[in-house]
């Protein structure tokens, strides 16, 4: 059975957005991978860059924790609003 992808055949929604609020709060991939660490999400740099890039699923989560991370709402980082 195949995965489940976007309308565009994307693995994610949200990483546009992860990207711009990683950027906008002046993170690095590394030192948000350390964010993510700091909170009990295991996840390095290399995992940051495959959803930024479209290449990889996101948890639920890892959903919650960059919500948590950023403090936005989950509609935020589904559909931008």
């Amino acid at each position: 059975m195949p995965k489940p992808r976007g309308e565009n055949g994307e693995k994610n929604l949200i990483s546009s957005r992860l990207k711009q609020l990683r950027e906008r709060s002046g993170l690095s991939q590394r030192a948000l991978a350390y964010q993510f660490q700091l909170i009990g999400i295991d996840m390095d740099k290399n995992v940051i860059t495959r959803i930024e890039t479209n290449k990889r699923y996101v948890t639920d989560i890892e959903l919650k924790a960059i919500a948590t991370i950023f403090n936005v709402s989950y509609d935020y980082l589904i559909d931008g609003k």
